[in-house]
């Protein structure tokens, strides 16, 4: 007899797989984000896993997770709590059950809730043995027991493998039930594993296999009355894909190449999580692109700075650590004047910190962390896609300027995606080397003379980027103080402080460049601004709108340019009463804006290697209203959808 089901709408749902760091939890919800994107949703993900390469199996420190928030409407973050939690063993449900709110479904695989299990998670008695008992720690959500693992050894035994290979196959017989619960398309995880697994036929059927019985569970059990609906998303017209921070960045250097005419060279060495970009451009030999594994970062780093003197597009890609090994070549790069792009994915500090978990902590390290004024303009993406723009934005400025430019992306951008537009190649700007040739110099009227290759451009300040060899342009660089003009080594005191201001100068001006400011400030008379840059755009924009939904006044901008600040970021501080400004560090750019425009700027500050919650950032928004206006402000009545 078929089971009989009810189809509810939803507008937004919030789903976390969670489980051992063997249990496939981060291809598990990348197959359902990818599921969730091909039906034409929007999405946020987060996914979250250990820095060891294997972590004690079965304890809490080895739990790995993927949260993906996906709706019918315009999301910007991953979400605060779970609606829905996929344990697969004792520590994944231990690990996650705090960030769960009350009603939350929780999805337990019942068959790894042995005591051996159960005491590596720190639990003296097994939660579902009280379900429904008055001391059931888990009353307060609904919790669906299933043997995945039984069930999906059963499922798989045709195919002649082990018990152990067999039972890794739940984790697709998980998204096969999570793709009938929520009405994902599964043609494209089947055609995903078709590949995957091509080599190996045995693991490939059961894989298949074991997402379909999934399927199917969920569409005769009774256990699963409900299925639910979330249509997909009006989004303005283009051609989208799913794409994480990492690949859009890469895509954009590809991109910087193309519209700049540069052979773009990568110089790197591996350090999470930076270091997909170097397998992901080392694909692309067909665009122009050279990629060189280095031994240490600062081979990395010079051997990025020489590419550029060579006349292409040095790119180097590290993290905090790196960037501090690498300090004294950015310097170099800083004195020769050469464009490098030096793509810092932040993680957790100090020193080998959180390798995995993401922070906002290298912007004064950024600014500050060489010897001597060693002046570098900073660029900060602020959502995955966005890196692609972002790593567009740093090669236009760095060859435009002739100088090394600092591209702060971070871990929850790297590895979180969302739907892309993918642009068209003839609506991106076009760069301009604008290298200096024997024509060039007749065409300015200097033929004959001597190259000085620390002659300024009087709109940019940049020198001259010559090719080594070019007969006539023969000149000489290096990590000493140069002659203004002639670019010999001089060590006049005068001429030391007209190239540090002239340096600097330069830096500045690429503040004359830049667009205007946007300020979201919907009636104008606002009396708090939230500022941010980089990863808490997505947590800013979503508190700002629970406060605004609630009937409250509060303006939002975002930085991409930290160094220099925008021209007009002075008046616009000043223009309202209160400055939030929240960070994922102890107030880095906070201090900053004190410091240059002594604005009373107070900061909203977490260190916890996640991003910000933006229910817990709504309410410090609140309060600031608050403050502000004299007013009694109350949120409490809000709905979740506000935050999303």
């Amino acid at each position: 007899m078929a089971v009989t089901k009810q189809v509810k709408q939803l507008d937004r749902v919030i789903i976390r797989f969670a489980g051992d760091s063997g249990d496939g939890m981060q291809l598990t919800g990348d197959r359902f984000t990818q599921e969730s994107a091909a039906f034409g949703n929007d999405l946020v993900t987060l996914p979250n896993f250990p820095a060891e390469i294997r972590a004690p199996q079965g304890t809490i420190p080895g739990v790995s997770s993927f949260q993906v928030h996906f709706a019918d409407h315009d999301i910007l973050t991953a979400g605060d709590a779970p609606d829905v939690l996929v344990a697969m063993n004792p520590a994944a449900l231990k690990a996650n059950l705090g960030d769960l709110p009350k009603g939350a479904t929780i999805i337990v695989d019942t068959h790894d809730f042995s005591k051996r299990n159960l005491d590596k998670a720190g639990y003296d008695v097994n939660p579902l043995d009280l379900l429904g008992d008055a001391n059931d720690m888990l009353g307060d959500y609904n919790v669906q027991p299933v043997d995945l693992t039984g069930m999906t050894v059963a499922s798989v035994a045709e195919f002649g493998l082990s018990r152990k290979d067999a039972a890794r196959a739940k984790n697709m017989f998980a998204l096969g039930l999570l793709s009938w619960m929520y009405g994902r398309p599964t043609e494209t995880t089947i055609d995903f594993l078709s590949k995957k697994f091509a080599k190996a036929p045995a693991i490939r059927d059961a894989n298949i296999t074991a997402f379909k019985t999934g399927w199917n569970y969920g569409e005769t059990t009774e256990t699963f009355a409900v299925q639910y609906e979330v249509k997909p998303a009006v989004m303005p017209a283009g051609t989208y894909r799913n794409i994480t921070g990492n690949l859009a960045l890469s895509y954009g250097l590809v991109a910087a190449g193309v519209r700049s005419g540069l052979p773009v060279f990568l110089g790197s060495y591996p350090i999470t999580p930076a270091t997909d970009i170097l397998h992901e451009l080392s694909k692309h030999k067909s665009f122009g692109v050279t990629t060189f594994q280095a031994e240490d970062e600062i081979a990395g780093v010079g051997s990025a700075i020489g590419a550029s003197f060579a006349g292409q597009l040095g790119v180097t890609t590290t993290s905090g650590p790196g960037v501090a090994l690498k300090g004294e070549a950015i310097g170099l790069a800083v004195m020769t004047e050469l464009p490098l792009l030096v793509v810092n994915v932040q993680r957790g500090g100090p020193s080998t910190g959180l390798p995995t978990k993401t922070e906002q902590s290298d912007l004064l390290q950024a600014m500050y962390g060489r010897n001597g004024e060693s002046p570098v303009p900073i660029v900060a993406p602020a959502t995955p896609g966005d890196c692609f723009n972002a790593a567009v934005e740093a090669a236009r400025i760095a060859i435009t300027y002739r100088t090394p430019v600092m591209l702060l992306s971070d871990g929850y951008l790297a590895n979180g995606s969302e739907p892309w537009s993918i642009p068209a190649i003839d609506d991106l700007p076009l760069i301009d080397p604008n290298f200096t040739t024997l024509d060039t110099l007749a065409a300015e009227g200097k033929s004959g003379a001597e190259f000085e290759p620390y002659a300024r451009d009087p709109e940019t300040l940049a020198r001259p980027w010559a090719i080594p060899g070019t007969k006539g342009l023969e000149h000489r660089i290096g990590g000493l103080e140069k002659g203004a003009g002639h670019g010999n080594i001089s060590y006049d005191p005068a001429n030391h402080d007209h190239m540090v201001r002239t340096r600097q100068a330069k830096i500045d001006a690429i503040a004359d460049s830049l667009p205007p400011l946007e300020v979201d400030d919907p009636t104008g008379d606002a009396k708090v601004l939230v500022i941010g840059w980089g990863s808490t755009y997505g947590p800013i924009g979503a508190g700002v709108r629970r406060v605004r939904k609630a009937g409250y006044k509060v303006a939002q901008t975002h930085l991409r340019h930290l160094n220099p600040f925008p021209k007009d970021l002075g008046d616009i501080l000043k223009r309202y009463d209160k400055v939030l400004v929240p960070e994922m560090n102890l107030g880095q750019l906070s201090m900053l804006l004190r410091a240059k425009y002594l604005v009373d700027a107070q900061g909203y500050n977490q260190v916890r290697g996640l991003p910000l919650k933006a229910a817990d950032l709504a309410h410090a928004i609140g309060d600031l209203v608050a403050e502000a206006e004299g007013i009694s402000v109350d949120l409490t009545q809000n709905s979740q959808e506000a935050i999303s």
